[in-house]
């Protein structure tokens, strides 16, 4: 059985930060994930040893490539920080005159055409990198020709999300990557958050993306500030000549030593890993889940697991007609003010709450059951 530390002598309780339970999945602002203790070892080791960076970035690359099937790989600062350099390689290529221009890019192709569903907080991240946002369709979908009319001779290229509760009516990634591609227009895929299953690695690739980024951290349990680029050949060197240790607009976001090699062992870990008996662990928890409270009165409770949505095995509670017992939001804001503070999963739709087990040991599962009862049962 796997236990929590609560140990209030720990380093976080020296200075005075509480220990949470992360019941919400893989959430940066939650912690993430718990990186794995092979990956603090060969950090540690790494932290003694002086290197070239432009030689280490390379070698990481070459395992990136291998493992993804890409042509080329590279660590980024994370997948926001891998957004950044997408959109600058794209724009400014390994033009050094451009690149130090960025992200002035008056005058350069720099408009990335993006669907209007799949805007997202993080977007921001291509226009950091001088990027001109082009939105088409709607919320509730996008036409081919759409995009089809949006590409000009200022297109640098097209942003696609893939992302839990993103619009499915959206162009799919194999549609756009045709159209684009018949404009020599590249594709450029955000895939943060979508490892596990580890078909993604290769999958966005295969259907035709030029560039994507993963998460270091996340499923992957990698250093939570490290990222996944992997893609074409001339656009990873592009984003490389953009990053750190260049002095270019990828300079700030800097990736250490420590943390190109955390990534590149963590990722070969979860390569190896079973993926069958990993999903069949989070199936167990959250299955315990639904069946310590299917008896609540007028709760909906279900385990669910897609290739959508619930990429993990998760416990999900709806508060539909039938419920009578305090609001969604009420009970969740009960949970975080609770003692241990347990945060869960709430990007699925306004009426549900979920219980993700992507973090959760064996005993902060009975300690989620016992708070989730008492504030759901509460008068």
């Amino acid at each position: 059985m796997t236990t929590r530390s609560g140990d209030p002598t720990g380093v976080f309780g020296k200075l005075g930060v509480t220990p949470i339970i992360h019941a919400s999945g893989s959430v940066t602002r939650y912690g993430g994930t718990r990186t794995r203790p092979e990956v603090l070892e060969v950090m540690s080791e790494a932290a003694r040893v002086l290197v070239d960076m432009e030689e280490l970035n390379n070698k990481a690359g070459e395992v990136i490539a291998r493992l993804t099937g890409a042509e080329a790989g590279f660590v980024c600062s994370g997948a926001a920080g891998g957004l950044v350099l997408q959109a600058a390689a794209c724009i400014a290529g390994s033009d050094q005159f451009k690149m130090h221009r960025l992200p002035d890019s008056e005058g350069m192709k720099n408009e990335v055409i993006i669907q209007n569903n799949h805007r997202f907080h993080y977007d921001q991240a291509y226009r950091a990198a001088g990027g001109k946002l082009i939105g088409i369709g709607h919320g509730k979908g996008c036409s081919a020709w759409e995009l089809e009319g949006a590409i000009n001779e200022h297109t640098a290229a097209v942003a696609y999300l893939i992302a839990p509760f993103t619009n499915r009516r959206a162009l799919s990634l194999e549609e756009v990557c045709r159209i684009a591609h018949k404009h020599d227009v590249p594709v450029i895929v955000d895939g943060a958050s979508t490892l596990p299953p580890r078909r993604n690695l290769r999958r966005f690739l295969e259907g035709g993306a030029d560039m994507v980024v993963f998460s270091g951290g996340k499923g992957v349990r990698g250093p939570q500030g490290a990222g996944i680029l992997c893609g074409r050949k001339d656009l990873i060197e592009a984003a490389a000549f953009n990053a750190s240790p260049n002095q270019a607009l990828g300079r700030p976001m800097k990736v250490s030593k420590e943390e190109i090699v955390g990534l590149i062992t963590a990722l070969e870990r979860f390569v190896e890993e079973d993926e069958e008996q990993e999903m069949a662990d989070y199936r167990g928890k959250a299955q315990h889940v639904v069946d310590a409270l299917a008896e609540v009165p007028g709760l909906e409770i279900s385990l669910e697991h897609d290739d959508f949505d619930y990429l993990i095995p998760t416990a999900v509670m709806r508060f539909g007609r039938d419920w009578r017992g305090p609001p969604r939001d009420q009970i969740a804001q009960a949970m975080e003010k609770g003692t241990p503070p347990i945060y869960l999963h709430q990007m699925g739709e306004p009426d549900e709450l979920a219980v993700d087990p992507l973090n959760l040991l064996d005993d902060e599962v009975e300690i989620v059951i016992r708070r989730l009862r008492e504030e759901l049962l509460r008068p």
